[in-house]
């Protein structure tokens, strides 16, 4: 499943019988690629000819021009969702406060110590959970202002693990 935000309106997108279904319902469209940027697109027997203006692969942000006009799509797929779901979307924000526990669980790493300077992405600790290890990474560029567990302990879910 994908949630789309096209020009500040969210569409929910499934696949399903072996067809894509925007809000429930059948994608009826006929796609050509006529290059890496430009696309022939056929709905109802209407012609659109589209144009990805500007890609970001990393944020799943695009900037497409579709008969002239222009749009700007914005997706989360299922993994966005699952993170967003558990409260940890808070990368959007710029700057994070601390990071939560998604769930109980135990914690089997430690990867990161007070002081320590964070980018987006990095490792922070690993957390066992239902027999497997989830990697818990920081949500943006931060200082580590504590750690708020030990390797070993056991941890509630929405615990506080580490502030920055």
């Amino acid at each position: 499943m994908y949630r789309a935000t096209v020009n500040k309106r969210g569409f929910e997108i499934t696949y399903r019988d072996d067809k894509i279904m925007i809000d429930g319902t059948a994608l009826d469209w006929d796609v050509t690629k006529i290059s890496n940027q430009y696309f022939h697109i056929l709905i109802k027997n209407e012609s659109y000819r589209a144009e990805i203006i500007k890609a970001d692969p990393v944020t799943k942000s695009f900037i497409i021009k579709i008969n002239g006009k222009v749009y700007s799509v914005d997706l989360k797929d299922k993994f966005d969702l699952l993170l967003e779901k558990m409260g940890l979307n808070n990368g959007a924000t710029g700057k994070a406060n601390n990071v939560k526990a998604p769930m109980p669980g135990l914690i089997v790493d430690l990867r990161v110590k007070e002081g320590d300077k964070v980018k987006a992405g990095d490792a922070l600790l690993i957390l066992e959970a239902m027999k497997m290890e989830n990697m818990i990474k920081a949500s943006a560029e931060s200082i580590v202002k504590s750690v708020k567990v030990t390797k070993g302990e056991s941890v509630e879910k929405n615990q506080v693990l580490i502030e920055f």
